[in-house]
């Protein structure tokens, strides 16, 4: 039998038997991101063929002399966001579209230093801002699935190119679901670590207290095995935790016999598909007929995540884009009369709307009579939807619920309603709040399209949420299916 090459761990098998090097699976990265590109526009930018397969070359080299790394010869894509040193880093914005980084951020430094052989850098919404990729200066990036769709985000650059199989895994970030929403719907596995689990050091800042790197895949095994060596303890970072490495093998190994699955009722409410709904109970029914045991749980304070984030996320964007003004990197305004003007009309011709919107209303929130009524009660009400989990998470081991209210939305769909835009994140945004370890897994279909199942786990228990993942998709197949016009 064949290795699986749409896989890590499948392209490991086949570089460890000789049966495929880093070169031929680079180069089928490339030629796949080549096609894929005009259906999709899935990537901002390429690192160039000749230096993807120098490293390449590099990699087999290093394999034959007995150096292999945990991940070398694996083709990978980078979120836009991660700093990348010699490489374009445009957090998919006019502001930062010549911006080339003289460093690398943590997160790319351990993958390179892995063997991952970075291919381009993926589209996302401009500057994490966004649950639909429909936010990037470089344009909108299409739903695999069906083109005419979102792919969600902010980090649907990196699903969509993970469900195409053009690379078999990608980085990404979750501020607010930013992981877990595009992996929903592009029918993907995804990861979002405790806040702090992974450096944020040369990772572009959306909101400081939320931002958290994670990864996207096709199955738990191969975010795992891609987590285990972004993880760790980076002096560089002071929101970064000194916290023992996740046992990935012992997470992987543990059985679904006698979990304590919890069922959030509010996470059933109104406004969930019937077809999503219906997915996911029948995911949770897998879980029983597996042994573990289901609990119906409450989360109170859910209702308030969506208002507090949409306080708390633009207040800290709002700090910290403040720093792109047009003096120092970043776009800058053709003939600018003075300094205020300098500054005026290089950030109205840098930011796009929706990132001029989050600004505006983060520094509201924030300005003098207002930062008690907003602000300090939005960071409150984050501390009550913080004890809601820690309550439940004293009986139960993980949550299960939908990632996402709906299956992918039509593009331009709901644009001129932000709030139905946001409340796409209805289900997720309060594990940021919190700080929580999730993912989300495929767990079926609604007219035709992939639906997520979103896992929850209490803080620095990855391993609950990794053997909760892999278990099930070792008793079901939804993770294996590929979008139509897929490449074998």
């Amino acid at each position: 039998m064949s290795p699986d090459l749409d896989t890590v761990g499948g392209q490991l098998d086949a570089l460890a038997s000789g049966a495929s090097s880093a070169r031929e699976l680079t180069e089928r990265a490339l030629d796949r991101a080549a096609h894929a590109q005009n259906r999709l526009n899935a990537l901002i930018s390429s690192v160039g063929a000749d230096h993807a397969l120098a490293a390449a070359d590099a990699a087999d080299y290093n394999r034959a002399a007995g150096r292999a790394g945990p991940l070398s010869g694996i083709p990978f894509a980078h979120k836009d966001l991660f700093c990348t040193a010699g490489v374009p880093t445009t957090c998919g914005s006019r502001m930062l579209e010549n911006f080339v980084p003289p460093y690398s951020a943590t997160v790319h430094e351990r993958i390179d230093a892995a063997g991952g052989v970075l291919i381009g850098k993926a589209n996302m919404d401009e500057f994490a801002m966004g649950s639909s990729n429909e936010h990037s200066y470089f344009g909108p990036v299409h739903n695999p699935w069906d083109l005419t769709r979102v792919p969600g985000g902010s980090s649907g650059g990196s699903a969509a190119l993970v469900a195409a199989r053009v690379v078999p895994f990608a980085t990404a970030t979750d501020t607010g679901g930013s992981i877990r929403q595009p992996a929903a719907l592009c029918g993907v596995s995804g990861i979002k670590p405790t806040y702090g689990r992974v450096s944020r050091w040369g990772m572009v800042a959306y909101a400081s207290s939320l931002d958290q790197a994670g990864v996207i895949a096709l199955t738990v095994a191969d975010c795992a095995r891609v987590l285990d060596v972004m993880s760790g303890f980076d002096p560089r970072d002071a929101t970064c935790a000194d916290r023992p490495k996740i046992d990935v093998a012992a997470a992987l190994a543990r059985p679904l016999q006698g979990l304590r699955v919890g069922r959030p009722r509010q996470w059933f409410g109104a406004g969930i598909e019937d077809g999503v709904g219906a997915a996911v109970e029948a995911a949770i029914a897998e879980y029983a007929r597996q042994g573990a045991t289901i609990v119906d749980v409450d989360l109170p304070s859910s209702e308030y995540a969506i208002p507090a984030y949409y306080v708390i996320a633009p207040a800290e964007a709002s700090s910290n884009l403040s720093r792109f003004d047009g003096v120092r990197f970043g776009h800058r305004c053709a003939d600018p009369k003075d300094l205020a003007d300098l500054y005026k009309r290089s950030r109205a011709e840098g930011f796009g709307h929706e990132v001029q919107k989050r600004i505006l209303t983060g520094t509201y929130a924030l300005s003098t009579g207002y930062y008690d009524a907003y602000y300090l009660r939005a960071q409150r009400v984050r501390r009550l939807i913080a004890n809601d989990y820690a309550r439940v998470f004293a009986d139960v081991d993980v949550l299960a619920g939908p990632t996402s209210p709906t299956v992918a939305f039509k593009l331009g769909e709901k644009l001129a309603d932000p709030l139905a835009l946001y409340l796409a994140d209805i289900n997720t945004v309060g594990v940021n709040l919190a700080g929580l370890p999730a993912m989300s897994i495929p767990c079926g279909f609604s007219q035709g399209l992939p639906v997520g199942l979103q896992l929850v786990a209490a803080t620095w228990r990855e391993d609950l949420l990794i053997g909760a993942g892999h278990g099930y998709q070792q008793v079901t197949e939804w993770h294996r299916a590929a979008p139509p016009g897929v490449s074998p």
